[in-house]
């Protein structure tokens, strides 16, 4: 999936789990844990190998670090699991596949071609549709429950928006996957990146402003 179905898939399984269980989550936490498994891309890149959709797209690596959360903080914990679980188990398991779900435990890969099915690339028109569906149904809940108003606040957890804002310059304005910058090579997609990019921007300007006015006042 491109960011744009990450970002908006973990944040509607993120509030239909919080409704269920009664809980309040984090917004910008939630949409940094649904970008956090690709940071194998990064540390790859600086090691020198191949390790995307390994360790930090398992199944087993995502229980241990969540199991022991879960026994400070109970079902509170459930939106964040789903929120960086969904990345892979959802995302990733039905876009591309080949995915190391049970690392360390096995090396095999798996995905929704892995075991038989239909191969769905990034630029197919069904994910395409998928992801601009989920954006869609993520701009609506956000304002019918008023979530969007968290990019115009102040806030220190909105400093968590400097992941996914990472994702989408790299996405955006780099030629990974394409030849070209993602807006220039597939627009369809690009512009809803820049959106969200322009969107997660908005509150750490508003940061970086109150705290350089606290300085100088």
């Amino acid at each position: 999936m491109f960011a744009v179905g990450h970002l908006s898939l973990a944040y509607l399984l993120g509030k239909a789990s919080s409704k269920l269980l009664k809980v309040n989550p984090n917004i910008p936490t939630l949409l940094a844990l649904s970008i956090l498994p690709d940071i194998d891309l990064a540390i790859g890149s600086l090691l020198g190998i191949s390790i995307h959709h390994g360790p930090t797209h398992s199944l087993i690596f995502a229980l241990l670090i969540f199991a022991p959360l879960s026994i400070f903080y109970g079902k509170r914990v459930v939106p964040y699991f789903l929120a960086y679980v969904s990345h892979f188990l959802i995302g990733d398991f039905f876009i591309g596949g080949q995915l190391q779900l049970f690392w360390p435990l096995s090396s095999n890969t798996f995905g929704f071609h892995d075991i038989g099915f239909m191969y769905i690339g990034l630029t197919d028109n069904l994910n395409l549709v998928a992801e601009l569906s989920m954006l869609a149904l993520t701009l609506i809940v956000m304002a019918k429950t008023g979530d969007y108003k968290i990019f115009f606040k102040n806030d220190k957890t909105n400093l968590l928006l400097l992941i996914p804002i990472g994702t989408l310059l790299l996405s955006t304005f780099t030629n990974y996957p394409f030849t070209l910058p993602l807006f220039l090579a597939f627009p369809i997609m690009g512009i809803p990146q820049l959106f969200l990019l322009t969107l997660f921007s908005i509150p750490i300007l508003i940061f970086l402003y109150t705290a350089i006015k606290k300085v100088f006042t």
